[in-house]
């Protein structure tokens, strides 16, 4: 026993200078993803987009819907750059990119409404720009609505009844909305929370299968199979601790960073969520170390391999678009990448803080993803004996 934690010191030892001598190693496991961070939290630093530029076209132009396109332009997500009568020039403006969204109230809108016609208010988003025409949709849905209950209003006015009975009908419900979790609507909240994890999630992958695969390119896998004294696990726990303590103390200060310095909701407590950053270090290096086992000793191809499923994760992870929507193959698929079980343990501890009962199988499959590559250590044993670098 003695001899097996002497050689894993001696290894972890000769991997620290391999470090020192490739300053690559350190730009890619501590700057980049340090730059990830300051990148994606200063970017959304406001949380959620604000006076987005749009277009006002009121053809009708009366008091009523002057009146309307005042309270439109006090909402939040919508500023208007541009007020005109003219709809072809709205629509040049969105063209050329000026604007994303024109909202038009055509001409005789206030008197159809008051004659007991239906007029017609129309919008148009430019959903090229997926979030901005979202959140500008959003507010003009809310301002079409609101239209309609204004010219209701000016009607039953201009019919003797009063105001608390105009409302009792125009509105006999109010509706309270509590958004639970993420109570401001804050983007960087949940994208922050994934896009940042996941992309040191893909740094680990592809560092892990690239030190392992540096050792079969400079011919030097025998003598690290010897140092480890013929046990392959030896050699992978010797190889790989010092990246699993590095990324550990990264994701640790990435959690600081996002639960006590910034805020953001953590219903379980931060060191529960530090336990849970632990193990998907660990589930990512297997992850790496896995597709190095499906290509022993050649390290472009196992490197590919986490490049491509890794970036794939990202999309089958769940948080754009949900698993259970997806079709049945894309579904199975998503169980194999760490990301996906990181997420749904966020979700349910950090935002919901539900009982731990709730996430155990996807702790379970973060387990078992980091123990998945000692099943297949035998073709790692063959390569250190028999495989040389294939480039």
């Amino acid at each position: 026993m003695l001899d097996t934690i002497t050689n894993i010191w001696h290894i972890c030892r000769r991997e620290l200078r391999m470090f020192s001598q490739r300053p690559i190693f350190l730009v890619i496991m501590i700057v980049a993803p340090l730059g990830f961070l300051w990148m994606f939290t200063s970017l959304m630093q406001s949380g959620l987009p604000t006076k987005l530029p749009a277009a006002l076209v009121d053809e009708d132009n009366t008091h009523v819907t002057r009146q309307l396109t005042r309270i439109l332009g006090t909402m939040e997500e919508t500023h208007f750059v541009l007020e005109t009568n003219s709809f072809t020039e709205a629509r040049k403006a969105m063209q050329r990119g000026e604007v994303y969204a024109i909202f038009r109230i055509p001409k005789g809108t206030t008197e159809a409404a008051l004659t007991q016609r239906q007029p017609v208010i129309s919008f148009y988003t430019n959903d090229s720009y997926y979030v901005a025409a979202s959140l500008l949709m959003k507010d003009m849905r809310k301002m079409s609505e609101m239209a309609g209950l204004a010219m209701t209003r000016e009607t039953m006015r201009a019919r003797g009844f009063r105001d608390d009975q105009i409302m009792g009908t125009i509105q006999p419900i109010v509706v309270e909305s509590h958004p639970l979790g993420n109570p401001h609507l804050n983007y960087s909240v949940v994208l922050s929370n994934l896009i940042v994890p996941g992309l040191l999630m893909l740094v680990i992958m592809l560092t892990t299968s690239y030190a392992i695969g540096m050792e079969w390119k400079r011919g030097r896998q025998k003598k690290l199979y010897n140092m480890a004294g013929g046990k392959t696990w030896v050699a992978v726990v010797g190889k790989l601790l010092p990246q699993t303590m590095l990324y550990t103390l990264i994701f640790w200060l990435i959690d600081l960073v996002f639960y006590s310095y910034l805020q953001f909701p953590c219903q379980c407590g931060i060191p529960r969520m530090m336990l849970w950053g632990l193990l998907a270090v660990l589930a990512s290096q297997g992850f790496g170390l896995l597709m190095f086992e499906a290509f022993p000793g050649q390290m472009r191809m196992a490197m590919s391999a986490c490049s491509l499923l890794g970036v794939m994760q990202f999309s089958l992870a769940g948080f754009s678009f949900p698993v259970s929507a997806m079709d049945k193959p894309f579904q199975w698929l998503s169980n194999i990448f760490p990301l996906h079980h990181y997420f749904l343990i966020y979700v349910n501890q950090a935002l919901n803080g539900y009982a731990i009962s709730y996430v155990w199988s996807s702790v379970a499959a973060l387990v078992l993803i980091f123990l998945l590559p000692q099943v297949f250590f035998y073709r790692l044993t063959d390569a250190f004996l028999n495989k040389e670098y294939e480039p």
